[in-house]
């Protein structure tokens, strides 16, 4: 099992700057923890700011050595693709072929009003960005004719990535219609997994991989990720959901603030036992997580920590417990591929 790092949900207490500065910061920790891989989603609206992901990544390239470097996710449809492949490009070298791509159509109406995308385009924009995007990354000199305006003739977009062949994920929480694309172009799928009960997202992932062999791919070389709803982890159940409460209600007042209630769970015990949230004891979650792979056979999982509301000491003392006690664990009960997609 692979695992990756993701910001926790940013205070609104802090800066700007400091949010932004906090992104970085995070991802150093990530590394010396011993996480596989951190994730920068792109937002463009509250409570996020981290509306660039490739400025800040390259900061993070600059700082680490050896993680990778996720987007988590990137709305490439809302993008321009031959200025996202010189961003991407450039973060690729800088980062020494580092970078993981995850891409989404975008799930926030907010931002979607910024970028003049309607949910009636906003499929047809993704798809078209990302057929061109990969033209761009694999060959020297492209021309293109689009259908939503975008052409391009013997382009050669500079500079020439480190990796000739780059992992795109396309995360999804519910569109059959990003698995079956992902499943098509041979790429692996991220599933959110993020807010209610398991099954939903099974099934997601069970449709992507009958797509996954109706486009002719061998069954083995299929690639799942799947995201948690927050991590936290202590000596004891009892422990560790008391001091996990107020990560829950923050987490509730934030999503009835900018989310629209997406949250149906309303006390914390429903919510640790229904949903993808990990916390308890370490074997309470190695065995969760065994249950999570027996549904989504994925190799790597994304975690996150809620580190204001638990304060620095907790913040630190449950990640390396995850990574004495939990992550070992999990790394040979359950083997993954390499995260790097090849040269």
């Amino acid at each position: 099992m692979k695992f990756l790092l993701l910001p926790h949900v940013p205070s609104q207490d802090k800066s700007d700057e400091a949010q932004v500065r906090e992104l970085v910061d995070n991802a150093v920790l990530a590394e010396k923890w011993g996480f596989d891989g951190y994730g920068v989603g792109e937002r463009h609206d509250r409570p996020a700011v981290s509306s660039s992901p490739p400025v800040i990544l390259a900061h993070i390239a600059a700082r680490t050595s050896a993680i990778r470097l996720f987007t988590a996710v990137t709305t490439l449809g809302m993008l321009d693709p031959l200025r996202a492949f010189e961003d991407y490009s450039t973060l690729d070298n800088l980062s020494g072929g580092r970078l993981d791509l995850m891409i989404g159509k975008g799930g926030y109406p907010r931002t979607s009003r910024l970028f003049g995308v309607t949910p009636d385009d906003q499929w047809a924009r993704l798809q078209e960005n990302y057929e061109l995007f990969r033209r761009l990354w694999e060959s020297d000199h492209v021309t293109w004719e689009g259908t939503l305006g975008r052409s391009l003739a013997d382009a050669e977009a500079l500079p020439r990535p480190a990796q000739k062949r780059l992992r795109v994920w396309h995360g999804s929480a519910s569109s059959l219609e990003s698995a079956d694309f992902a499943a098509k172009h041979g790429d692996p799928i991220f599933s959110s997994n993020g807010r209610g009960r398991p099954e939903p997202y099974a099934e997601l992932i069970r449709y992507y991989r009958d797509r996954w062999q109706h486009y002719g791919h061998d069954p083995a070389d299929a690639l799942v990720g799947i995201g948690t709803s927050g991590y936290f982890g202590a000596r004891t159940s009892q422990e560790a959901i008391a001091k996990y409460r107020p990560v829950f209600e923050a987490r509730l007042a934030v999503n009835r603030k900018y989310d629209g209630g997406s949250i149906k769970y309303a006390d914390v015990h429903e919510w640790v036992e229904h949903s993808s949230v990990l916390v308890g004891s370490p074997q309470q979650i190695i065995d969760k997580v065994h249950a999570q792979h027996e549904l989504f056979g994925h190799e790597a999982l994304h975690v996150h920590v809620d580190a204001e509301i638990l304060g620095e000491a907790d913040h630190h003392a449950t990640l390396e417990l995850f990574f004495a006690e939990i992550a070992p664990v999990l790394r040979r009960e359950l083997p993954s591929r390499p995260l790097t997609a090849g040269s």
